[in-house]
C-alpha cells in the first residue's frame, strides 16, 4: 500500500512538472511572437507580392507597411458604410475623457459657422511655439533590434534627431499599429502589426506627445486590440486622436497647451480595408473622410476652441511621391474649414508640399521608424509665433533600424532640391526652410 502511495505520488509529481515546463514554452513563444511586431501573410497562404519579405519589406529593404491598396484601400468604404463614399447619418454616442493633461472635446461654431477662435491663453510672444512631426512609426523587429542592441531608444534614432525632438513644445507621429496581445489578425490583409503594450516605454524614450490612430493598421487585430491602444497611450499620458471606443470619441479633437498657446489636433483616414472600421455611435473605430462632411464639421468647431489647428490625414497611395488629386483637393478643403497646417501619411515615402491661402500641406512625411531601410525622411519643424509659421524639414535617412540626421551638405542640397521638385510652388533652401511662391 506504502509502495502503491509512493509511485502515485511521483506520478503526480512528474505530471507537475511536465505542465509547468510545456506551460513555460507556450507562454514564451507567446511573447517572442508579439515582440516581433506581427506581420500575418505568407505563413497563411497569402502571397506576398513583389518580393516581400516576411518584416513587410520590399527587395530594396523599403518597409511597405500595409496592404497594397488604391487610395480608397480595399473597401473603398465610406464612414459607417462600406463600400460607399458617403456618410449615412451619424450618430454621436458616448465617448471618454481626453487623456494625461490635454484637452478634449470642442464646442460648436455659431450656425456652424467657421471662425478663427480667440483661444484660451496668454501668448509669450517673446518665445514661438515649437512643433515637431514625423510620419509613420512601426517598433519592426529591425527597430527592436537596434534598440535592444543598445540599451535604448539612441539604437533606433540619433542624436541630432533627439534633440530636435527634445527642443520641440509637441512632437506628433503617426502610429502604424496597435499596442496590444488580444485580437485574431484581420483576415485577407497581407500585413498586419502589434506590438505588447509595454513597448508603449519606447513612445515615451522617443519623447512622442500625441499621436494619429487614423490608419490601415489600428485595427489589424480587432476592436478589442484597438481599445488596447487607446488605454495603454492613456495610461502612458500620450494623447491620440483619430479612433477610439465610438464615433463620439473618434472625431474628438485634442486640444494641448504650450507657452500659452492652445493647440488644437485631428485625425481622419482615407485608407481603410473594409467599412467595419468607421466608428459608430456604439462601436469603436476611427474617423474616415472618403466623404469629408464630417471631418470639416469637427474641423469648424474645433477652429473656435484653439488657437492653432493641426489635421493629420491617412491618405494617398503607397509608393507614389506625387499626390493624387483628391488629395489636394481635401487639403484646400480642410483649410478653408479652418485647418492651419495639414499634415498626410501612407504613402511610405515622402511628397512635396503646397501652400493654400497661405496655409501649408504636408502631403506625405513617410516613414520615420518603421523598416530596414528608409532612403529619405524628415522631421518637419512648425514654428509658430502666434501670427506666422516658419515650416523647415530636418532630413535624415534609415538603415538596419537606425533613423539618423543626415550630416553631409551634399546630401542635404540633394535633399532639399528633390523635395523643391515634387512640391507645388514651393522652394526648399539650403537650410530646410520651406518658401512658398509668390
Amino acid at each position: 500500500m506504502k509502495r502503491t502511495g509512493c509511485i502515485v505520488a511521483a506520478a503526480l509529481l512528474l505530471g507537475l512538472l511536465l505542465a509547468g515546463i510545456t506551460g513555460y514554452f507556450i507562454w514564451h513563444s507567446g511573447q517572442d511572437k508579439y515582440v516581433r511586431a506581427e506581420m500575418v501573410g505568407a505563413s497563411e497562404g497569402v502571397g506576398m507580392a513583389g518580393g516581400m519579405t516576411p518584416d513587410g519589406e520590399g527587395p530594396d529593404g523599403r518597409g511597405t507597411g500595409g496592404n497594397k491598396t488604391s487610395d480608397a484601400g480595399t473597401g473603398g468604404a465610406g464612414q459607417g458604410d462600406a463600400g460607399t463614399d458617403s456618410v449615412p447619418n451619424q450618430e454621436d454616442g458616448p465617448g471618454r475623457d481626453s487623456q494625461g493633461t490635454t484637452d478634449s472635446g470642442s464646442s460648436a461654431a455659431p450656425n456652424g459657422e467657421e471662425g478663427q477662435g480667440t483661444g484660451t491663453g496668454t501668448a509669450d510672444n517673446a518665445s514661438p511655439l515649437q512643433l515637431v512631426f514625423a510620419g509613420d512609426i512601426l517598433l519592426s523587429d529591425h527597430v527592436l533590434n537596434a534598440y535592444r542592441k543598445a540599451g535604448g531608444i539612441g539604437g533606433g534614432v540619433d542624436s541630432g534627431f533627439r534633440q530636435v525632438i527634445d527642443e520641440s513644445d509637441i512632437f506628433m507621429v503617426n502610429e502604424e499599429f496597435p499596442f496590444s496581445s488580444r485580437g485574431t489578425a484581420a483576415a485577407d490583409k497581407q500585413f498586419t502589426f502589434r506590438l505588447p503594450p509595454e513597448k508603449v516605454s519606447m513612445f515615451q524614450e522617443l519623447g512622442i506627445d500625441i499621436v494619429t490612430l487614423a490608419n490601415n493598421h489600428a485595427l489589424d487585430f480587432g476592436t478589442d486590440a484597438l481599445l488596447d491602444t487607446c488605454s495603454t497611450l492613456d495610461d502612458a499620458g500620450i494623447a491620440r486622436v483619430g479612433a477610439g471606443a465610438s464615433l463620439e470619441e473618434a472625431k474628438r479633437p485634442v486640444f494641448m497647451e504650450a507657452k500659452g498657446r492652445r493647440i488644437g489636433f485631428l485625425g481622419a483616414s482615407r485608407v481603410i480595408p473594409e467599412g467595419s472600421w468607421n466608428a459608430t455611435s456604439k462601436g469603436p473605430g476611427m474617423l474616415t473622410t472618403y466623404d469629408p462632411s464630417l471631418l470639416l464639421e469637427e474641423i469648424k468647431k474645433a477652429r473656435e476652441e484653439c488657437d492653432y489647428l493641426v489635421v493629420y490625414v491617412h491618405w494617398g497611395i503607397e509608393r507614389d511621391e506625387r499626390p493624387q488629386e483628391y488629395q489636394r483637393t481635401l487639403g484646400q478643403q480642410y483649410i478653408d474649414a479652418g485647418a492651419d497646417l495639414v499634415i498626410g501619411s501612407h504613402p511610405h515615402v515622402l511628397q512635396g508640399l503646397e501652400y493654400y491661402k497661405g496655409k501649408p500641406i504636408v502631403y506625405s512625411l513617410g516613414n520615420f521608424v518603421f523598416g530596414s531601410s528608409i532612403p529619405k525622411t524628415a522631421l518637419l519643424k512648425v514654428e509658430w509665433d502666434g501670427t506666422d509659421a516658419a515650416l523647415r524639414l530636418v532630413p535624415g535617412t534609415s538603415s538596419g533600424g537606425y533613423t539618423r540626421m543626415l550630416a553631409d551638405e551634399g546630401e542635404k542640397n540633394g535633399f532639399y532640391q528633390y523635395i523643391t521638385s515634387i512640391s507645388y510652388g514651393v522652394t526648399v533652401g539650403e537650410d530646410g526652410l520651406v518658401i512658398p511662391g509668390e
